[in-house]
């Protein structure tokens, strides 16, 4: 079965994105859910003809971590804006939080500090899935980078598609519209629960 692209049209009227921004950024996440799909075929139809040692299956077999990564990241980042409600300061998220940043301001500094990195790339907040730690990464491109054994919890995009066009260059100010729109039940969904961090987290 090919994958569908989602609909996020839902998003348009967010306040801080502009309905052009948006709606580039959409047909952008559908061509890496189409070249997902093309990459799959085309893969599947070299084996059948014997091609797996070929400079062909390589290449494709390289750039299918790019353009699924690239599919489904933006999943994730569309997934967790929309949102209207500050964080829930007494749930799991915001304790874990407090737990391994030592605040929510101390995380909320981390996070946008990762995102302010000159270059393209991610900003990721992380859980380690041996112990649930919480870890904000940069993840510098699609297929590369992506700590191993770890769930991804919020993703902010930091390509200059995700903000050059309402933005420009003032990136702070794409972060700010960012941290605005997070919808938080969605990030706090994508939590899982480890007794012992919880028990510290009290």
């Amino acid at each position: 079965m090919p994958y569908a692209a989602k609909d996020f049209s839902s998003l348009i009227g967010m306040q801080g994105f502009s309905e052009t921004l948006l709606k580039n950024h959409f047909t952008l996440y559908q061509g890496y859910v189409k070249n997902t799909n093309k990459l799959l075929d085309d893969t599947t139809q070299m084996c059948r003809e014997n091609r797996v040692e070929s400079p062909e299956y390589a290449e494709t077999k390289r750039r299918l971590g790019w353009e699924f990564d690239g599919m489904r990241l933006h999943e994730l980042y569309f997934g967790n804006l929309g949102g209207s409600s500050p964080l829930n300061k007494s749930g799991s998220l915001a304790k874990n939080l407090s737990l391994y940043f030592g605040s929510i301001e101390n995380w909320e500094k981390d996070f946008r500090g990762t995102g302010m990195m000159r270059g393209i790339g991610w900003s990721i907040l992380y859980q380690d899935a041996t112990d649930g730690r919480l870890v904000n990464f940069w993840i510098n491109e699609h297929d590369g980078g992506h700590p191993a054994g770890c769930n991804p919890l919020l993703i902010m995009d930091v390509f200059e598609h995700a903000f050059m066009t309402d933005y420009q260059v003032k990136k702070a100010d794409y972060i700010e519209a960012f941290m605005m729109n997070i919808n938080w039940p969605a990030v706090e969904s994508r939590l899982e629960q480890f007794p012992q961090a919880m028990k510290k987290a009290g």
